[in-house]
């Protein structure tokens, strides 16, 4: 209820509706606001005025019909309080200054006893007024009975005046005799209020009263009409009732309309019978709208579950990212560690080679330094002959020391700056390119059924990826079953979304799906999609596998061959499922010549008569009798030839894994061939004294019967 409070405000106060009056745009707006914002315009610019017509509803002389209940089957649980007002819907022109307004409609003269104002009354409106409705802007001029043109929203006024009722106090119980108790139910057919201990007593669920309605308190004084129906006047002849209604205006008349005005020759209704049907209309409409509103309902309540999933996700990817942060600072630390230990440790070396070169230096000083004050000492004796007999070994010492003391010596043998330089750039540059990268693996793709179809033995298949997925794909897997609800294997791994499948059994249903991938995994599969293949095979001759002196007409059902020796042309289909039968016309014969028809594998000799290898199993013909043959092998020799004119039927079984011939409807010799497994291609074999023309897509003949289906259907 509380939603509905906007619907019954007034778009220039704010405030509820008090005697609303309905606009020619079908708009509401309180009467006395409408005064407040009436517009006078000069004469000069005015447009020409338009009158203000418009209905009210009349529950005059239909009130024998059947109610409509608040909550009847029509109404869908939308509640209908009155009559249903319909506003005149003509076309609109431009004033002089750009307003859109209503075209004039024929005036007539306000009875003279309302052209003085009565006690009471509205004061007279200034003449040219003109008055602008606050939702659609649209702009008229008044005539001369001003807002009284105006119909009034009974209906609207009397919602209010309901809806006000219901958010008063509270709804006592009527059965209470001390101290009445809220109300808990209200019965729609006893219209009467029940707190829980009345409803018990005066109201059980059982007999004659299990069958009523018990509705919340609120929702039943909703129900109840405020006050007594009245009986609506015309604006046009303020002594006659409503009693018609004009299909052709779209608004309630009286007899006197009929009579009298516009409506003479227009086409006119019951006003009883039209108030049924808009009602039913309206609550038909508001079934529409009652689904549009349920889809926003579960619409929104599915966004508010996507803000909860948001906050989770949110909160556990933050979680996810610290930690991975986290990680990579730990990294840094013990790699810090492993990088500070190495300064150390060459911090240790360069020291202890210091201190060794120092230690090793001060001895020799020390001994020099002795060696200089000994030889000072020498040099100060006066004994000449004592003298000589150490100097020279005096001098070599000197010489020997002071070599000691050479190149090299007195050089450090370690530099006190450390040659080690961190190369961070790299690190520095990957810590700023650190981003994130897609983590997931693609959404389930959506298979386009319009886009998905079967041509006689191939299968189209065609999918997306959901509108809303902003995961990157790298490329697609479709997988298909062997059409015998084997299990399913790919049969295309890339990047498009289109791809037609070639070589599926005839007459099979087959089983699809596909699914996406990227570096981070593969994704869920499509819905399987279930497709058919078609049950007749149509084919034509391939001239891809075809020998060269093979010759083609009749977009490929034709061939002969422009060579006087066998030549072998198969057809552009292959079969290994199911029952197929095809027949040849022979168009030329000359020369009674023996060509070969039959079946072959695709890597069959192609310059010799079909049947001399063992990749064929055929019939060869002449004008007189038939031989079967299969790896050069004749049998079963049956009289019986062909001519020009003559009809060779080919019926391959793979039920049973046989191959039969029929020349002109009737089956020629026994069954030629058993125990046919693999996939077979229709084929012939023939020379330049022969033509022949294809015919597929035929039915099986109506002699033969057709064996079970082998359950181990081969796979071609």
């Amino acid at each position: 209820m509380d939603e509905m409070e906007e619907e019954l405000k007034c778009p220039v106060c704010g405030s509820f509706f008090r005697e609303p009056i309905i606009l020619p745009c079908s708009h509401n707006i309180c009467l006395a606001c409408a005064r407040n914002i009436l517009v006078q315009t000069p004469d000069a610019e005015s447009p020409q005025s338009s009158r203000a017509s418009g209905s009210g509803v009349s529950d005059y002389d239909y009130l024998d019909l059947d109610k409509m209940s608040l909550y009847s089957e029509a109404d869908s649980g939308y509640g209908s309080y009155g009559g249903f007002v319909s506003a005149p819907t003509t076309p609109c022109q431009k004033s002089p200054n750009g307003v859109r307004v209503f075209p004039p409609t024929v005036p007539q003269p306000p009875p003279q006893q309302h052209l003085l104002p009565q006690p009471g009354s509205l004061p007279p409106i200034p003449r040219n007024s003109c008055i602008t409705c606050p939702q659609c802007h649209r702009s008229l001029i008044l005539d001369d009975r001003g807002l009284r043109g105006f119909p009034k929203n009974r209906v609207l006024e009397g919602v209010v005046d309901r809806y006000q009722q219901s958010k008063a106090a509270a709804l006592k119980c009527q059965l209470c005799e001390k101290s009445p108790k809220e109300a808990t139910v209200m019965c729609e057919q006893c219209d009467v209020f029940y707190c829980d201990p009345c409803r018990l007593r005066c109201h059980p669920p059982r007999g004659p009263l299990a069958k009523h309605r018990l509705v919340p308190p609120a929702q039943g004084r909703i129900s109840r009409r405020a006050s007594p129906r009245k009986i609506s006047t015309c604006t046009e002849h303020e002594l006659e009732n409503l009693s018609m209604y004009c299909v052709q205006c779209k608004m309630p008349v009286c007899y006197q309309c009929l009579e009298e005005g516009k409506h003479g020759t227009h086409e006119v209704k019951a006003l009883g019978a039209m108030w049924k049907l808009h009602k039913g209309q309206l609550s038909q409409a508001l079934n529409g709208l009652s689904d549009r509103a349920t889809e926003a309902k579960e619409f929104l309540v599915q966004l508010r579950n996507m803000v909860q999933h948001i906050q989770e996700n949110g909160v556990e990817f933050e979680a996810c990212l610290v930690a991975q942060c986290d990680a990579l600072i730990d990294a840094l630390n013990r790699r810090k560690a492993q990088l500070l230990a190495q300064v150390n440790k060459e911090h240790e070396h360069k020291l202890k080679v210091v201190r060794d070169q120092i230690s090793h230096c001060t001895v020799k000083l020390r001994q020099t330094t002795g060696l200089m004050e000994y030889c000072l000492e020498v040099i100060k004796e006066n004994d000449p002959s004592g003298f000589l007999q150490i100097s020279d070994a005096l001098i070599r010492r000197v010489h020997m020391t002071e070599s000691q003391w050479g190149k090299g010596t007195l050089t450090p043998r370690m530099t006190s700056d450390f040659d080690l330089t961190l190369d961070s750039g790299p690190l520095l540059q990957t810590i700023h390119q650190l981003d994130f990268v897609q983590m997931k693996v693609p959404a389930a793709p959506m298979l386009q059924l319009e886009e998905c179809c079967t041509q006689n033995n191939s299968a189209t298949l065609s999918w997306k990826q959901p509108p809303l997925s902003t995961i990157a794909v790298d490329g697609y897997i479709l997988e298909l079953d062997d059409g015998n609800g084997g299990p399913f294997r790919e049969v295309y791994v890339g990047t498009e979304t289109i791809c037609t499948v070639d070589g599926l059994h005839f007459n099979s249903t087959y089983k699809s799906r596909v699914k996406a991938f990227n570096a981070s995994g593969v994704g869920q599969y499509s819905k399987t999609l279930i497709m058919q293949t078609s049950e007749i095979a149509w084919f034509t001759f391939d001239p891809a596998s075809a020998h060269p002196d093979i010759m083609f007409s009749n977009d490929n059902l034709t061939v002969t061959c422009n060579s006087y020796d066998d030549r072998v042309v198969m057809g552009n289909t292959a079969f290994s499922r199911g029952v197929h039968y095809w027949e040849m016309t022979v168009d030329r014969y000359d020369n009674h010549p023996d060509p070969a028809f039959g079946i072959a594998r695709g890597d069959v000799l192609k310059d010799v008569m079909l049947g001399k290898d063992d990749k064929a199993w055929a019939m060869y013909v002449d004008n007189n009798r038939s031989w079967f043959m299969h790896n050069n092998s004749h049998t079963n020799r049956t009289d019986g030839g062909i001519s020009k004119g003559s009809t060779i039927g080919v019926l391959l079984d793979f039920s049973r894994r046989i191959l039969i011939f029929l020349i002109n409807d009737e089956q020629q010799g026994p069954v030629a061939f058993e125990g046919l497994e693999g996939a077979y291609y229709p084929a012939i074999s023939l020379n330049r004294n022969v033509q022949v023309t294809l015919h597929t897509g035929l039915p099986i003949p109506d002699f033969y019967t057709p064996g079970e289906a082998d359950p181990t259907g081969s796979v071609c």
